[in-house]
């Protein structure tokens, strides 16, 4: 057998998410179901990010065993024709033994879009927040900084029994060009990591929560402490990076 590495985008929207789940829409199913309508044979995709519903894609990577010789492009040609136009395979490559998506990659990267603008664009409604009000990003940025380095997130995580919620983040910004955007990267997230450090800082520049309560918020390690999720379709995954 061999490990074959795929890279995709998607549009998050019309699925609940990437992990298969019975009787829902999920972006696993529908590659995994593909997969094995290409392949005569049922395949398990290992993921970078398991992406929440309604987050969306630009770089996302999952991978998989199959027997060797398996000819890349004429899958991700037949995934293209199944899948578009919400998912697009970008290519089907051969991969180093013992490649895993998940667990060799050795950073993840999200951006999250808000619309500060008075009226909403339609043709940004998919993947951008509509505020409609100015924040103030000097003190977003400030605030951001007290979630670099390496801490327990469980204020900012949604829980998840017998698992850690201690994470490492690289960096955390926003930039203000036509829209407001926030980066952020980590070795890795838990989930709703993301969006409840956008709500939290949301609020920041709002000027509801001072920049300076941050670093308590986040040392309470309480959910409760926090300030819920911004909503998913601002999201995107943006690119995973390996070694």
């Amino acid at each position: 057998m061999a490990v074959y590495r795929i890279d995709l985008a998607y549009d998050g929207t019309g699925f609940r998410g990437w992990a298969r789940n019975a009787g829902v829409r999920t972006v696993q199913g529908a590659m995994e179901d593909a997969l094995a309508a290409v392949l005569g044979e049922k395949v398990s995709l290992s993921v970078a990010g398991r992406t929440d519903a309604g987050v969306h894609a630009r770089r996302q990577v999952a991978s998989f065993e199959s027997p060797e010789g398996l000819d890349g492009d004429g899958l991700g040609r037949s995934l293209r024709r199944m899948l578009g136009p919400e998912i697009s395979v970008r290519s089907v490559t051969p991969a180093p033994e013992g490649f895993d998506a998940r667990f060799s990659a050795t950073a993840r990267s999200y951006r999250y879009f808000v619309e500060e603008a008075p009226r909403h664009d339609p043709l940004r409604a998919r993947w951008v927040w509509h505020l409609g009000e100015t924040l103030d990003l000097t003190s977003m940025n400030q605030a951001g900084q007290a979630l670099v380095g390496e801490h327990d997130f469980a204020s900012l995580c949604r829980s998840s029994a017998g698992r850690s919620t201690v994470r490492r983040v690289l960096e955390a910004n926003w930039q203000r060009d036509e829209l407001l955007t926030f980066g952020v990267t980590a070795t890795a997230f838990c989930q709703q990591m993301v969006r409840s450090m956008v709500a939290l800082l949301v609020d920041v520049g709002r000027g509801k929560v001072p920049a300076s309560a941050v670093p308590a918020i986040v040392d309470a390690r309480d959910r409760s402490a926090a300030r819920g999720v911004a909503p998913p379709h601002g999201l995107i995954l943006w690119e995973v990076s390996y070694g």
